[in-house]
């Protein structure tokens, strides 16, 4: 019996030692942070009049499409865990082309490395922003994985990922919220991603500011009500910005198909990772979204999609899963989704081109 006490205890020891190794080496943050701006002295306001551009696009920490990787399949056989030294340098340059032609004011990217194993321990914020010939004087991110060692079988070292806006105008203040996080294990919890929204505040002349808000939620909690945590907690977000009486644009990749778009519509291998609970129902009812619910059903429903699977039994668009939503203060004068040319061949997503007024309607 004493033997067994002793055992017992050297495996809780081992395991409560496990747990704070695992602790101190994975990001903690707290629901609402304040998170650093970068502005160039002299960057200039926003004008309350005129019409601006966003440009939302999830970049695949540039890893470009010739690669399959490990979680690209439902059964994670995948072969590759990341990309070359090359493939990354080609990327970036091919998406800085994409941003020096279309010209956004706002660029909001997800999936940026920063400090990752598999992109080198580079940070791409720092890679791509001097291709972009000084256009973008603001910047400002948020982590949403950061960790020392994950010790999954394809990672196996750190990770680092993060959301990134850039701005040709004077961000004033902005901060990331953190977004409800799939149930795990105790272990797994520290290691697994942590989601999240970055809200930046650019200066409007003789105006409220205008509200970016970038954002990828979750991919794989099949099985759970994350999503629809995760949407709800942006719907609040959202309800207080209106309250503000705030001008806001939010983008990202949501990971969700539009409502009323049946699974069926995809290879199995696609439908896999989606349920049919339609869970970002509540944006399109409340808010305007670039793209409406006809569109996005409707006989030129390719038109709208913004997925490439690297999965080579699909390896075509063949989905809506990014949005861009705003408020009900400004116009949309534009949208599209960029399918073509570098533009995809860069991610296996599209990026998307929002284009509206700040003029009262």
């Amino acid at each position: 019996m004493k033997l067994f006490k002793r055992i017992l205890l050297v495996l809780l020891s081992v395991f409560a030692l496990l747990l704070l190794l695992v602790y101190f080496s994975t990001f903690h943050p707290s629901d609402l942070e304040s998170v650093q701006v970068k502005c160039e002295e002299g960057a200039p306001s926003l004008e309350s009049s005129g019409s601006i551009k966003v440009l939302s696009w999830n970049v695949q920490y540039f890893a470009g499409r010739n690669r399959v990787f490990w979680y690209d399949v439902p059964d994670e056989t995948g072969p590759d865990v990341g990309p070359s030294r090359e493939e990354i340098e080609s990327t970036l340059k091919k998406v800085a082309n994409v941003i020096l032609e279309r010209d956004p004011d706002f660029v909001l990217f997800q999936e940026v490395d920063d400090g990752a194993k598999k992109t080198y321990s580079e940070n791409q914020s720092e890679r791509i922003l001097p291709l972009l010939s000084e256009k973008y004087p603001c910047q400002t991110e948020a982590f949403y994985w950061k960790a020392g060692f994950v010790p999954h079988p394809k990672i196996m070292g750190p990770v680092g990922m993060k959301l990134t806006i850039f701005s040709k105008y004077k961000i004033l203040s902005a901060s990331r919220h953190q977004l409800p996080t799939p149930p795990a294990d105790p272990i797994t919890k520290q290691l697994q991603l942590k989601r999240a929204v970055l809200e930046a505040f650019v200066d409007v002349k003789d105006k409220q500011p205008l509200v970016l808000l970038n954002t990828h939620l979750d991919a794989f909690s099949m099985g759970t009500d994350t999503m629809q945590r995760q949407v709800a907690f942006i719907g609040q977000l959202l309800e207080k910005l209106d309250s503000e009486k705030s001008e806001w644009v939010l983008a990202g990749d949501f990971n969700l198909l539009p409502p009323g778009f049946s699974r069926k519509q995809l290879h199995p291998n696609g439908a896999f990772f989606y349920s049919d609970d339609e869970e970002i129902s509540p944006l399109f009812k409340k808010w305007n979204s670039t793209a409406s619910l006809e569109e996005l059903n409707g006989p030129n429903q390719e038109k709208f999609y913004t997925h490439v699977p690297n999965d080579p039994q699909i390896a075509k668009p063949d989905r809506t899963i990014d949005y861009i939503f705003y408020s009900k203060g400004l116009t949309m004068k534009e949208y599209r989704v960029l399918k073509e040319g570098e533009a995809l061949e860069s991610s296996d997503h599209l990026p998307l081109e929002g284009t509206f007024s700040l003029e009262s309607h």
